[in-house]
């Protein structure tokens, strides 16, 4: 089993990132933004090149979500962005655009690629993009498009001979967990929360 210096700073800052955003630290977004960065060299040397696009993506929405934890997400106000639930809205426009980009995605990589698995590569890059934005405003079921997408990268990796970037989803997938856990017990704790988001999906 062969790594990278790529993949090993990849994998540290990749697992930090993913804990600080579990306690919703502020931290999480540079420290993404780094693990984005080797995670591009490293996606592409592999032929992973939906992932390695991705990221630059992840670049630009951490910024937003760096913007909008400090922010509220609000023109003209600092207060933090509190956890609340998706609304139904939401849940249909994320599903549709997922579902439009993972197929014009897998048309794309199949003809000008050598992907592959331009399918499962399109399908991760999906469920990531929707799962970012959800944690950008802070969406507690965004955690679990994180650990759809967690359990197809795991296999996905083993199969590029991405040893320990597999592994690291490996820990991203339990971290999920934790994140999830965490999120869902202050959205509890705020009792009007959860239906003031969903009165705004309505």
């Amino acid at each position: 089993m062969s790594m990278s210096w790529t993949e090993v700073l990849g994998f540290a800052t990749g697992a930090l990132c993913v804990w600080l955003v579990a306690r919703q630290h502020i931290a999480n977004w540079p420290i993404g933004i780094a693990n984005n960065v080797f995670f591009i060299v490293l996606f592409a040397q592999a032929g992973l090149y939906a992932d390695a696009g991705l990221q630059i993506v992840f670049i630009a929405l951490a910024a937003y979500g760096w913007w909008s934890w400090t922010h509220g997400g609000g023109p003209g106000t600092a207060e933090a962005l509190p956890v609340r639930a998706t609304t139904r809205t939401e849940w249909v426009w994320l599903a549709a655009a997922g579902a439009v980009g993972v197929l014009a995605l897998t048309l794309l990589l199949g003809r000008v690629s050598d992907s592959t698995v331009p399918f499962w590569d399109a399908l991760t890059t999906g469920l990531s993009l929707a799962a970012t934005y959800g944690q950008c405003r802070k969406l507690v079921e965004s955690w679990w498009l994180w650990i759809a997408a967690d359990l197809v990268y795991i296999p996905l990796y083993a199969y590029k001979g991405l040893w320990l970037t597999s592994v690291l989803y490996a820990g991203f997938l339990a971290l999920c967990l934790i994140g999830l856990r965490n999120w869902r017990r202050e959205l509890r704790s705020a009792p009007g929360a959860r239906t003031a988001a969903l009165g705004a999906g309505a």
